[in-house]
């Protein structure tokens, strides 16, 4: 058994979220020399439990994590994600995107060329083989959720550390909760990236969408609006027209 390429994969797994609760069933197959095996695993995430099937398979001196299914039990949407050098989803990514939101993360082009985007899974389009696609926001597309966030009246939000907390949490696909002021007092909200729409998406805890003009900060509020209802909840930022999709070893 080679020892650096198990340490490897122990090391990727635990990077990707799935802990080392596989390391024991993956040395029993590294050592008895299977070309080719999976493994199955299961995360929760806010009460929602997701189901993941690894595959890995050996090359001519070492063994490979090439891919993993995810799916929501008990829901249809399942979805296989490739491990690349780009930037592989990990499992809360998985999770969140399922649950259709968005994720920034840095991808790889087909000539090895490293660029970030943001990823969502377009379930109005399918692969051959029937899979949904993932549909990328390049930095072309110019979607920049912080000019949203940084409008609203977030309780604490100047306090070290905590901006750059809640973008770090919006670019994972986290639907992250903060509380923001409306008419003087404090509402619970939560907040989503929304790269389509070219937008941060707003609810309250009874799942209500809300409108970012409620919750500007005093000195924005009567600032005009961009000339129609939309406006209201957009993140105001000039759309550039998104040039064509640079492929990405990213597979779906």
């Amino acid at each position: 058994m080679n020892t650096e390429n198990l340490n490897y994969l122990q090391k990727q797994l635990l990077n990707l979220g799935f802990g080392e609760k596989l390391n024991d069933e993956l040395e029993k197959n590294l050592k008895a020399g299977n070309k080719k095996f999976k493994l199955t695993a299961e995360n929760e995430y806010n009460q929602q439990k997701v189901d993941y099937t690894l595959y890995f398979k050996a090359g001519d001196d070492r063994t490979f994590f090439n891919k993993y299914d995810a799916s929501l039990q008990g829901k249809e949407e399942g979805h296989t994600f490739y491990i690349n050098r780009g930037g592989a989803i990990t499992a809360k990514e998985a999770y969140n995107l399922l649950e259709g939101r968005a994720v920034y993360k840095q991808l790889e082009s087909l000539d090895l060329e490293k660029y970030h985007a943001w990823v969502i899974i377009d379930k109005e389009n399918k692969t051959d083989n029937g899979q949904n696609k993932l549909r990328t926001f390049t930095e072309g597309w110019n979607y920049k959720p912080e000019r949203a966030v940084d409008k609203m009246d977030i309780v604490g939000i100047n306090e070290e550390g905590n901006r750059d907390k809640l973008m770090k949490s919006l670019e994972k696909g986290n639907r992250h909760q903060v509380t923001a002021i409306r008419d003087g007092k404090e509402v619970k909200l939560f907040i989503e990236a929304n790269p389509a729409e070219h937008r941060v998406n707003l609810t309250n805890w009874k799942g209500e969408a809300q409108q970012l003009e409620h919750y500007k900060k005093p000195e924005l509020k009567n600032e005009p609006n961009k000339g129609n209802k939309r406006a209201q909840n957009q993140e105001d930022a000039p759309v550039k027209k998104q040039g064509k999709s640079k492929g990405t070893k990213m597979k779906v």
